[in-house]
């Protein structure tokens, strides 16, 4: 199924909430999610936009799936990804950037995310570099994940595929998540509109990329520390080594720093955070 927005649908229902025409309709960006797919279910919507990408695909590129079969977040661990329940969506991006300018896209995208949350009534908190955590009775419980996967030439940047897994109206989670996972149903007391959170998260992250691509990070990252959580004592893991202390900051180029118990700062460009 097409319509003249750009919009396909496979195996799904055209009644789902979360077909082209009950997005695209609603969309107020300029490129990014114009052209859109949604899948009734995929393995990952990250490998499926990486194949269109092979083949050509514009930037902006967008695909949904309504369940994922294989969907994954960082360091290979499984998503869960049940039907009819949450987001799950992969965008193309093709910034004409060396690669080694581009490790900011998490944290930026985090921040879109965490404004379109925060608009929507939750009070969410990030945490580096690709959490989204939103307060619980238990203490703040993960409801989003992000994950970007880059292809490059030499050193240039070829394309990104930034993933994401938002958990909107779920209620339970198998045993190994319901310790630390939550949904913004569960946060907020009611029903969330998954489509109307798809094309507000496009409309807050449009604007913070394109003034990355004109001008650089800083004024992303300033939105990402507005909704920070730092001031912790954090244990990161990283190639191996492991960083125990209080994360202070980010830097200009997004990195993490950790101030230890000795006042040593150490500055952090990957790891898991715990």
């Amino acid at each position: 199924m097409r319509d003249g927005a750009g919009g396909v649908s496979q195996g799904a229902s055209a009644e789902s909430d979360l077909a082209p025409e009950a997005v695209l309709r609603r969309l107020g960006t300029r490129r990014l999610g114009r052209k859109y797919e949604f899948l009734a279910v995929c393995a990952s919507t990250n490998d499926v936009v990486r194949g269109r990408a092979a083949a050509g695909a514009a930037e902006g590129f967008l695909v949904v799936a309504d369940s994922q079969t294989a969907g994954r977040g960082r360091l290979g661990r499984s998503w869960h990804s049940p039907p009819g329940q949450n987001l799950y969506l992969s965008l193309l991006l093709r910034p004409a950037l060396p690669a080694r300018q581009a490790a900011p896209l998490t944290l930026l995208a985090g921040a879109a995310l965490a404004h379109t949350l925060a608009e929507a009534g939750a009070r969410p908190r990030l945490r580096w570099p690709n959490d989204l955590l939103v307060p619980a009775t238990e203490g703040l419980r993960k409801v989003a994940g992000i994950l970007t996967e880059m292809a490059s030439d030499g050193e240039r940047v070829r394309h990104i595929v930034l993933g994401i897994g938002l958990n909107v109206n779920g209620l339970e989670f198998p045993p190994d998540l319901a310790e630390r996972a939550t949904s913004l149903r569960l946060a907020l007391g009611h029903a969330c509109d998954r489509a109307q959170l798809l094309v507000d998260f496009l409309a807050a992250f449009e604007p913070i990329y394109d003034d990355f691509l004109a001008r650089g990070p800083a004024s992303g990252l300033h939105e990402w520390r507005r909704h920070a959580d730092l001031g912790r004592m954090r244990r990161i893991d990283c190639d191996g080594a492991k960083v125990e202390g209080i994360a202070t900051d980010i830097d200009d180029d997004g990195a993490l720093l950790v101030r230890d118990d000795a006042g040593q700062i150490h500055r952090l460009v990957s790891g898991e955070t715990s």
